[in-house]
Protein backbone atom coordinates (compact mmCIF):
# COMPACT_ATOMS: atom_id res chain seq x y z
CA UNK A 1 0.00 0.00 0.00
CA UNK A 2 2.64 2.28 0.82
CA UNK A 3 4.13 2.15 -2.75
CA UNK A 4 0.47 3.19 -3.91
CA UNK A 5 0.42 6.22 -2.02
CA UNK A 6 3.40 7.68 -4.33
CA UNK A 7 1.77 6.73 -7.50
CA UNK A 8 -1.67 7.99 -6.25
CA UNK A 9 -0.20 11.35 -5.91
CA UNK A 10 2.06 11.41 -8.96
CA UNK A 11 -1.16 10.75 -10.99
CA UNK A 12 -2.82 13.87 -8.85
CA UNK A 13 -0.38 15.95 -9.68
CA UNK A 14 -0.37 14.66 -13.30
CA UNK A 15 -4.10 15.44 -14.00
CA UNK A 16 -3.58 18.64 -12.10
CA UNK A 17 -1.02 19.89 -14.60
CA UNK A 18 -3.11 18.36 -17.56
CA UNK A 19 -6.34 20.53 -16.71
CA UNK A 20 -3.73 24.09 -16.34
CA UNK A 21 -3.78 25.66 -19.88
CA UNK A 22 -0.34 26.00 -21.47
CA UNK A 23 1.13 29.15 -21.30
CA UNK A 24 2.04 31.00 -24.19
CA UNK A 25 5.81 31.57 -24.81
CA UNK A 26 7.98 34.46 -26.27
CA UNK A 27 11.63 34.08 -26.00
CA UNK A 28 13.29 37.30 -26.79
CA UNK A 29 16.75 38.10 -27.89
CA UNK A 30 18.84 40.83 -28.82
CA UNK A 31 21.92 41.03 -31.04
CA UNK A 32 25.48 41.57 -29.20
CA UNK A 33 23.74 42.39 -26.57
CA UNK A 34 26.22 42.10 -23.42
CA UNK A 35 25.55 41.87 -19.71
CA UNK A 36 26.72 44.95 -19.03
CA UNK A 37 24.41 47.06 -21.31
CA UNK A 38 21.68 47.30 -18.93
CA UNK A 39 20.42 50.15 -16.32
CA UNK A 40 19.77 47.39 -13.86
CA UNK A 41 23.54 45.93 -14.03
CA UNK A 42 24.46 49.36 -13.59
CA UNK A 43 25.58 51.09 -17.09
CA UNK A 44 26.36 54.06 -16.91
CA UNK A 45 24.61 55.76 -19.66
CA UNK A 46 22.36 53.39 -21.65
CA UNK A 47 18.36 53.64 -20.87
CA UNK A 48 16.63 50.11 -20.62
CA UNK A 49 13.31 51.10 -18.30
CA UNK A 50 11.51 48.42 -19.21
CA UNK A 51 14.52 45.28 -19.12
CA UNK A 52 14.74 47.25 -15.48
CA UNK A 53 11.81 46.42 -14.28
CA UNK A 54 11.35 43.19 -15.47
CA UNK A 55 14.58 42.44 -13.96
CA UNK A 56 12.86 44.15 -10.52
CA UNK A 57 9.80 42.52 -11.06
CA UNK A 58 10.49 38.94 -12.50
CA UNK A 59 12.78 36.48 -12.48
CA UNK A 60 16.49 37.73 -12.98
CA UNK A 61 19.34 34.76 -14.21
CA UNK A 62 22.61 36.69 -13.19
CA UNK A 63 25.12 34.44 -14.31
CA UNK A 64 23.26 33.36 -17.61
CA UNK A 65 25.66 32.72 -20.65
CA UNK A 66 25.11 32.61 -24.39
CA UNK A 67 26.05 29.27 -26.33
CA UNK A 68 29.01 30.58 -27.57
CA UNK A 69 30.51 33.73 -27.61
CA UNK A 70 29.43 34.71 -31.17
CA UNK A 71 26.02 34.58 -33.28
CA UNK A 72 25.12 31.93 -35.02
CA UNK A 73 26.15 28.98 -32.76
CA UNK A 74 24.68 30.42 -29.53
CA UNK A 75 21.48 30.51 -32.18
CA UNK A 76 21.71 26.88 -33.31
CA UNK A 77 21.90 26.25 -28.91
CA UNK A 78 18.74 28.40 -28.67
CA UNK A 79 16.51 26.06 -30.72
CA UNK A 80 18.38 22.77 -30.36
CA UNK A 81 19.33 22.21 -26.41
CA UNK A 82 22.44 21.30 -28.02
CA UNK A 83 26.00 22.69 -28.27
CA UNK A 84 26.67 24.54 -31.73
CA UNK A 85 29.66 21.90 -32.20
CA UNK A 86 27.41 19.00 -32.38
CA UNK A 87 25.51 20.00 -35.39
CA UNK A 88 28.40 21.84 -37.16
CA UNK A 89 27.66 25.75 -36.50
CA UNK A 90 30.87 26.14 -35.63
CA UNK A 91 31.15 30.20 -36.23
CA UNK A 92 28.67 32.97 -37.79
CA UNK A 93 28.09 32.28 -41.49
CA UNK A 94 27.60 28.31 -40.76
CA UNK A 95 24.25 27.29 -41.19
CA UNK A 96 21.92 24.68 -39.55
CA UNK A 97 21.18 20.94 -40.51
CA UNK A 98 18.25 20.22 -41.34
CA UNK A 99 17.87 16.91 -39.31
CA UNK A 100 18.07 19.23 -36.00
CA UNK A 101 15.05 19.15 -34.06
CA UNK A 102 14.07 22.35 -32.69
CA UNK A 103 12.11 24.02 -29.73
CA UNK A 104 9.58 24.69 -32.49
CA UNK A 105 9.05 20.79 -33.41
CA UNK A 106 8.12 20.03 -29.65
CA UNK A 107 6.02 22.72 -29.18
CA UNK A 108 4.26 21.97 -31.81
CA UNK A 109 4.14 18.54 -31.28
CA UNK A 110 2.26 19.99 -27.94
CA UNK A 111 -0.27 22.17 -30.40
CA UNK A 112 1.40 25.23 -30.29
CA UNK A 113 1.63 27.56 -32.98
CA UNK A 114 4.81 28.77 -33.99
CA UNK A 115 6.42 31.80 -35.37
CA UNK A 116 9.47 33.44 -35.82
CA UNK A 117 10.74 37.24 -36.42
CA UNK A 118 13.09 38.58 -37.17
CA UNK A 119 17.03 37.69 -37.57
CA UNK A 120 18.34 34.02 -38.76
CA UNK A 121 21.39 33.60 -39.42
CA UNK A 122 21.69 30.40 -39.37
CA UNK A 123 20.96 29.72 -43.31
CA UNK A 124 18.48 31.16 -46.20
CA UNK A 125 15.46 31.78 -45.18
CA UNK A 126 13.63 31.79 -48.71
CA UNK A 127 11.15 28.96 -49.30
CA UNK A 128 13.61 26.68 -50.43
CA UNK A 129 16.09 26.55 -48.08
CA UNK A 130 15.96 22.94 -46.22
CA UNK A 131 17.25 25.33 -43.12
CA UNK A 132 14.57 27.85 -43.31
CA UNK A 133 12.10 28.87 -39.83
CA UNK A 134 10.05 26.98 -41.91
CA UNK A 135 11.77 24.22 -42.60
CA UNK A 136 12.70 24.10 -39.08
CA UNK A 137 9.35 23.69 -37.46
CA UNK A 138 8.02 27.15 -36.95
CA UNK A 139 4.38 27.57 -38.86
CA UNK A 140 5.07 31.36 -39.71
CA UNK A 141 8.30 33.42 -40.19
CA UNK A 142 9.15 37.37 -41.17
CA UNK A 143 12.88 36.93 -41.45
CA UNK A 144 15.80 38.10 -42.18
CA UNK A 145 19.46 36.02 -43.10
CA UNK A 146 21.89 38.68 -41.06
CA UNK A 147 21.52 41.75 -39.75
CA UNK A 148 19.45 44.86 -40.12
CA UNK A 149 19.04 48.62 -38.95
CA UNK A 150 15.86 51.29 -39.88
CA UNK A 151 13.76 50.63 -42.49
CA UNK A 152 14.50 46.61 -42.80
CA UNK A 153 14.11 44.40 -45.24
CA UNK A 154 12.11 41.07 -44.06
CA UNK A 155 11.41 37.95 -45.72
CA UNK A 156 7.55 36.43 -44.99
CA UNK A 157 7.30 32.95 -45.22
CA UNK A 158 9.93 32.06 -47.46
CA UNK A 159 8.81 35.03 -50.29
CA UNK A 160 10.74 37.55 -52.11
CA UNK A 161 11.89 40.34 -49.52
CA UNK A 162 9.52 43.25 -48.69
CA UNK A 163 10.78 46.83 -47.08
CA UNK A 164 9.52 47.86 -43.78
CA UNK A 165 9.42 51.55 -43.34
CA UNK A 166 10.20 52.02 -39.37
CA UNK A 167 12.69 51.10 -36.90
CA UNK A 168 13.06 47.65 -36.55
CA UNK A 169 12.46 46.11 -32.97
CA UNK A 170 9.12 48.16 -33.30
CA UNK A 171 7.88 46.01 -36.56
CA UNK A 172 9.39 42.66 -35.02
CA UNK A 173 6.73 43.75 -31.99
CA UNK A 174 3.86 44.96 -33.76
CA UNK A 175 4.36 41.44 -36.42
CA UNK A 176 4.60 39.26 -32.89
CA UNK A 177 1.33 41.10 -31.23
CA UNK A 178 -0.25 40.46 -34.37
CA UNK A 179 0.16 36.84 -34.76
CA UNK A 180 -0.41 36.43 -30.91
CA UNK A 181 -3.89 38.19 -30.90
CA UNK A 182 -4.86 35.66 -33.87
CA UNK A 183 -3.53 32.47 -32.74
CA UNK A 184 -5.43 33.23 -28.69
CA UNK A 185 -8.28 33.92 -30.89
CA UNK A 186 -8.20 30.98 -32.70
CA UNK A 187 -8.07 29.30 -29.12
CA UNK A 188 -4.83 27.99 -29.44
CA UNK A 189 -1.06 28.69 -27.51
CA UNK A 190 1.55 29.80 -29.48
CA UNK A 191 5.70 30.11 -29.35
CA UNK A 192 6.93 33.76 -30.39
CA UNK A 193 11.18 33.39 -30.90
CA UNK A 194 11.79 37.18 -31.62
CA UNK A 195 15.34 37.42 -32.68
CA UNK A 196 16.01 41.25 -32.77
CA UNK A 197 18.73 42.78 -35.10
CA UNK A 198 19.78 45.05 -31.98
CA UNK A 199 22.21 46.42 -31.37
CA UNK A 200 24.63 45.30 -33.42
CA UNK A 201 26.32 46.95 -35.78
CA UNK A 202 26.71 49.14 -38.24
CA UNK A 203 24.28 51.06 -36.30
CA UNK A 204 21.08 53.28 -37.05
CA UNK A 205 18.96 55.19 -34.22
CA UNK A 206 15.39 57.13 -34.58
CA UNK A 207 16.36 61.38 -33.81
CA UNK A 208 14.17 60.73 -30.61
CA UNK A 209 16.23 58.00 -29.36
CA UNK A 210 19.78 59.66 -30.44
CA UNK A 211 19.07 62.79 -28.34
CA UNK A 212 18.98 60.92 -25.40
CA UNK A 213 22.78 60.42 -25.54
CA UNK A 214 23.76 63.72 -27.13
CA UNK A 215 25.22 64.53 -23.71
CA UNK A 216 28.03 61.16 -23.78
CA UNK A 217 31.53 62.43 -22.41
CA UNK A 218 33.97 63.90 -25.20
CA UNK A 219 36.73 61.54 -24.18
CA UNK A 220 34.86 58.91 -26.34
CA UNK A 221 35.25 60.93 -29.45
CA UNK A 222 39.23 60.92 -28.93
CA UNK A 223 39.12 57.20 -29.79
CA UNK A 224 38.21 55.25 -33.74
CA UNK A 225 36.97 52.18 -33.79
CA UNK A 226 36.09 50.12 -37.14
CA UNK A 227 32.76 48.64 -37.84
CA UNK A 228 30.91 47.97 -41.17
CA UNK A 229 29.38 51.43 -43.28
CA UNK A 230 25.43 51.68 -43.94
CA UNK A 231 26.25 53.06 -47.03
CA UNK A 232 29.04 50.75 -48.61
CA UNK A 233 28.80 47.55 -46.72
CA UNK A 234 32.99 47.87 -46.12
CA UNK A 235 35.01 48.36 -43.27
CA UNK A 236 35.18 52.10 -42.08
CA UNK A 237 36.36 53.78 -38.77
CA UNK A 238 34.67 56.06 -36.97
CA UNK A 239 34.73 58.07 -33.23
CA UNK A 240 33.97 55.77 -30.58
CA UNK A 241 31.45 58.32 -28.71
CA UNK A 242 29.12 58.63 -32.69
CA UNK A 243 29.08 54.57 -32.33
CA UNK A 244 27.94 54.63 -28.46
CA UNK A 245 25.60 57.17 -29.40
CA UNK A 246 24.13 55.19 -32.21
CA UNK A 247 24.79 52.06 -30.33
CA UNK A 248 22.83 53.30 -27.30
CA UNK A 249 19.60 54.58 -29.28
CA UNK A 250 18.83 50.69 -30.86
CA UNK A 251 19.10 49.31 -27.38
CA UNK A 252 16.83 51.89 -25.82
CA UNK A 253 14.03 51.50 -29.30
CA UNK A 254 14.28 47.92 -28.34
CA UNK A 255 14.10 48.25 -24.60
CA UNK A 256 10.85 50.51 -25.78
CA UNK A 257 9.78 47.69 -28.15
CA UNK A 258 10.20 45.12 -25.44
CA UNK A 259 7.78 47.89 -23.10
CA UNK A 260 4.72 47.72 -26.02
CA UNK A 261 4.81 43.77 -26.19
CA UNK A 262 4.64 43.99 -21.91
CA UNK A 263 2.25 46.08 -22.47
CA UNK A 264 0.01 44.83 -24.70
CA UNK A 265 -0.13 41.36 -22.93
CA UNK A 266 -1.21 42.90 -19.82
CA UNK A 267 -4.49 44.76 -21.65
CA UNK A 268 -4.96 41.66 -23.38
CA UNK A 269 -5.55 39.60 -20.63
CA UNK A 270 -2.78 37.40 -21.72
CA UNK A 271 0.35 38.41 -19.23
CA UNK A 272 -0.40 36.45 -16.13
CA UNK A 273 0.34 32.72 -18.22
CA UNK A 274 2.40 34.17 -20.56
CA UNK A 275 6.09 33.19 -20.16
CA UNK A 276 8.43 36.48 -21.28
CA UNK A 277 12.42 35.56 -21.54
CA UNK A 278 15.10 37.92 -22.98
CA UNK A 279 18.52 37.08 -23.37
CA UNK A 280 21.61 38.65 -25.44
CA UNK A 281 23.41 36.16 -28.10
CA UNK A 282 26.44 37.09 -27.07
CA UNK A 283 29.22 39.41 -25.29
CA UNK A 284 29.24 43.51 -26.40
CA UNK A 285 30.72 43.86 -29.60
CA UNK A 286 34.22 45.60 -29.89
CA UNK A 287 33.34 48.44 -31.70
CA UNK A 288 30.64 49.25 -28.49
CA UNK A 289 32.29 48.45 -25.53
CA UNK A 290 32.94 50.61 -23.00
CA UNK A 291 33.64 49.22 -20.02
CA UNK A 292 32.17 45.83 -17.76
CA UNK A 293 33.51 44.18 -14.69
CA UNK A 294 33.88 40.69 -16.79
CA UNK A 295 36.86 40.36 -18.77
CA UNK A 296 36.75 39.84 -22.55
CA UNK A 297 33.76 40.60 -25.14
CA UNK A 298 32.62 39.08 -28.45
CA UNK A 299 34.38 36.27 -29.36
CA UNK A 300 36.03 36.00 -26.56
CA UNK A 301 35.55 32.76 -24.17
CA UNK A 302 36.52 34.50 -20.80
CA UNK A 303 33.34 35.81 -18.92
CA UNK A 304 32.59 39.05 -21.21
CA UNK A 305 31.98 36.78 -23.81
CA UNK A 306 29.50 34.74 -23.03
CA UNK A 307 27.88 36.53 -19.99
CA UNK A 308 24.65 37.97 -21.34
CA UNK A 309 21.06 39.39 -19.42
CA UNK A 310 18.46 37.14 -18.74
CA UNK A 311 15.58 37.59 -17.88
CA UNK A 312 12.00 35.44 -17.23
CA UNK A 313 8.58 36.66 -16.49
CA UNK A 314 5.79 34.50 -15.56
CA UNK A 315 3.79 35.70 -13.24
CA UNK A 316 1.71 32.36 -13.15
CA UNK A 317 4.75 30.70 -12.12
CA UNK A 318 6.95 33.53 -10.51
CA UNK A 319 4.77 35.64 -8.54
CA UNK A 320 7.33 37.60 -7.27
CA UNK A 321 10.39 39.23 -8.29
CA UNK A 322 13.70 37.21 -7.26
CA UNK A 323 17.43 36.60 -8.62
CA UNK A 324 19.26 33.77 -8.65
CA UNK A 325 23.09 33.00 -9.43
CA UNK A 326 22.44 29.64 -11.11
CA UNK A 327 24.73 29.25 -14.01
CA UNK A 328 22.05 28.93 -17.25
CA UNK A 329 22.70 29.03 -21.21
CA UNK A 330 20.42 29.03 -24.05
CA UNK A 331 21.00 25.31 -24.06
CA UNK A 332 19.14 24.90 -21.36
CA UNK A 333 15.98 26.78 -23.19
CA UNK A 334 14.81 23.47 -25.41
CA UNK A 335 14.45 20.77 -22.10
CA UNK A 336 12.96 23.79 -20.23
CA UNK A 337 9.88 24.48 -22.64
CA UNK A 338 9.60 20.91 -23.59
CA UNK A 339 9.07 20.31 -19.53
CA UNK A 340 6.72 23.33 -19.61
CA UNK A 341 4.60 22.45 -22.67
CA UNK A 342 4.11 18.41 -21.31
CA UNK A 343 6.30 16.86 -24.62
CA UNK A 344 9.56 14.40 -24.17
CA UNK A 345 13.12 16.03 -25.33
CA UNK A 346 14.98 14.46 -28.21
CA UNK A 347 16.83 11.19 -27.64
CA UNK A 348 19.90 12.75 -29.23
CA UNK A 349 22.30 13.87 -26.85
CA UNK A 350 21.62 17.12 -25.15
CA UNK A 351 23.78 19.74 -23.31
CA UNK A 352 21.15 21.58 -22.15
CA UNK A 353 18.94 21.04 -18.67
CA UNK A 354 15.65 21.26 -17.47
CA UNK A 355 15.82 24.62 -15.30
CA UNK A 356 12.47 24.59 -14.08
CA UNK A 357 13.11 22.13 -10.91
CA UNK A 358 16.07 24.48 -10.26
CA UNK A 359 14.80 27.52 -10.84
CA UNK A 360 11.37 26.89 -8.45
CA UNK A 361 13.64 25.25 -5.90
CA UNK A 362 15.59 28.34 -5.76
CA UNK A 363 18.86 25.92 -6.34
CA UNK A 364 22.01 27.91 -7.05
CA UNK A 365 24.31 24.80 -8.49
CA UNK A 366 23.32 22.83 -11.47
CA UNK A 367 23.68 19.28 -11.78
CA UNK A 368 26.52 19.10 -14.58
CA UNK A 369 29.26 21.42 -16.05
CA UNK A 370 28.62 24.20 -18.61
CA UNK A 371 31.13 23.76 -21.58
CA UNK A 372 31.58 26.32 -24.50
CA UNK A 373 33.97 25.03 -27.29
CA UNK A 374 35.53 27.39 -30.43
CA UNK A 375 35.75 24.76 -33.25
CA UNK A 376 39.19 24.75 -34.95
CA UNK A 377 37.39 25.43 -37.98
CA UNK A 378 40.93 25.83 -40.30
CA UNK A 379 41.36 21.94 -39.33
CA UNK A 380 38.29 21.16 -40.20
CA UNK A 381 38.48 23.16 -44.12
CA UNK A 382 41.90 21.92 -44.58
CA UNK A 383 40.99 18.42 -45.61
CA UNK A 384 37.89 19.41 -47.87
CA UNK A 385 35.31 18.16 -46.60
CA UNK A 386 32.19 17.97 -48.86
CA UNK A 387 28.98 20.46 -48.59
CA UNK A 388 26.64 19.07 -46.11
CA UNK A 389 24.09 21.71 -48.37
CA UNK A 390 23.48 22.33 -51.98
CA UNK A 391 25.44 25.21 -51.92
CA UNK A 392 22.68 26.89 -54.27
CA UNK A 393 20.13 26.28 -52.13
CA UNK A 394 22.03 28.27 -49.43
CA UNK A 395 22.15 31.78 -51.69
CA UNK A 396 20.93 34.28 -49.74
CA UNK A 397 17.35 36.30 -49.87
CA UNK A 398 18.27 39.35 -48.68
CA UNK A 399 19.85 41.78 -51.04
CA UNK A 400 21.23 44.63 -48.63
CA UNK A 401 24.70 45.76 -49.92
CA UNK A 402 25.78 45.97 -46.51
CA UNK A 403 25.36 42.52 -45.65
CA UNK A 404 27.71 41.40 -48.68
CA UNK A 405 30.06 44.10 -49.25
CA UNK A 406 28.32 44.45 -52.80
CA UNK A 407 27.19 40.80 -53.54
CA UNK A 408 23.44 40.37 -53.54
CA UNK A 409 23.46 36.55 -52.45
CA UNK A 410 25.01 35.42 -48.94
CA UNK A 411 26.27 32.29 -48.68
CA UNK A 412 26.30 29.85 -45.47
CA UNK A 413 29.20 27.02 -44.81
CA UNK A 414 28.53 23.37 -43.44
CA UNK A 415 30.44 20.49 -44.40
CA UNK A 416 30.34 16.82 -43.77
CA UNK A 417 32.09 15.80 -40.98
CA UNK A 418 35.20 13.80 -41.25
CA UNK A 419 36.39 11.60 -38.73
CA UNK A 420 37.84 13.35 -35.59
CA UNK A 421 41.32 13.67 -35.30
CA UNK A 422 43.71 14.99 -32.34
CA UNK A 423 43.80 18.73 -34.17
CA UNK A 424 40.30 18.90 -33.63
CA UNK A 425 40.57 19.36 -30.36
CA UNK A 426 42.03 22.86 -30.51
CA UNK A 427 40.63 26.15 -30.56
CA UNK A 428 39.52 27.91 -27.09
CA UNK A 429 37.21 25.82 -24.78
CA UNK A 430 35.83 26.59 -20.86
CA UNK A 431 34.09 24.87 -18.43
CA UNK A 432 32.10 25.90 -15.55
CA UNK A 433 31.38 23.91 -12.82
CA UNK A 434 30.26 25.52 -9.66
CA UNK A 435 32.15 28.53 -8.40
CA UNK A 436 35.03 27.61 -10.95
CA UNK A 437 35.88 28.11 -14.98
CA UNK A 438 39.02 26.40 -16.82
CA UNK A 439 39.25 28.40 -19.90
CA UNK A 440 42.00 26.46 -22.42
CA UNK A 441 43.38 28.64 -25.24
CA UNK A 442 45.80 27.60 -28.27
CA UNK A 443 48.64 29.52 -28.83
CA UNK A 444 50.65 31.06 -32.07
CA UNK A 445 53.50 28.74 -31.42
CA UNK A 446 51.28 25.36 -30.95
CA UNK A 447 51.19 25.25 -27.25
CA UNK A 448 47.97 25.92 -25.23
CA UNK A 449 47.59 28.23 -22.28
CA UNK A 450 45.14 27.30 -19.76
CA UNK A 451 43.96 29.47 -16.96
CA UNK A 452 41.64 28.59 -13.36
CA UNK A 453 39.15 31.15 -12.11
CA UNK A 454 37.21 31.36 -8.92
CA UNK A 455 34.22 33.08 -10.27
Amino acid sequence: MRRLIPLFALIATLSLRAAEPLPNIILLMGDDHGWEETGYNGHPYVKTPVLDEMAATGLRLDRFHSGHPSCSPTRASFLTGRHPNRMGTFAPGWSFRPEEITVAHLAAEAGYRCGHFGKWHLGAVKKESPVSPLAMGFHECLAHDNFFELNPSFSRNGGLPEVFPGESSEILIDETIQFADRIHGEGKPFLAVVWFGSPHEPYQGLPEDLALYDELPAKYSDKMVSLTSNETGKQTKRPLGDVLRERYAEITAMDRAIGTLRKHLTASGLRENTLLFYCGDNGTSGDGFLESPHRGMKASFYEGGTRVPGLIEWPARFPKPAATSLRATTSDLLPTVAAIVGVASPTRPLDGIDLMPLLTAGTKERPSPVYFWGYDIPSLTKRKPEPYLDPELQKGTTPLVKLMGGIATRNFDNYRQPPIVESDYGGSRSIIDGRYKLLVQDQKKGDAKSELFDL
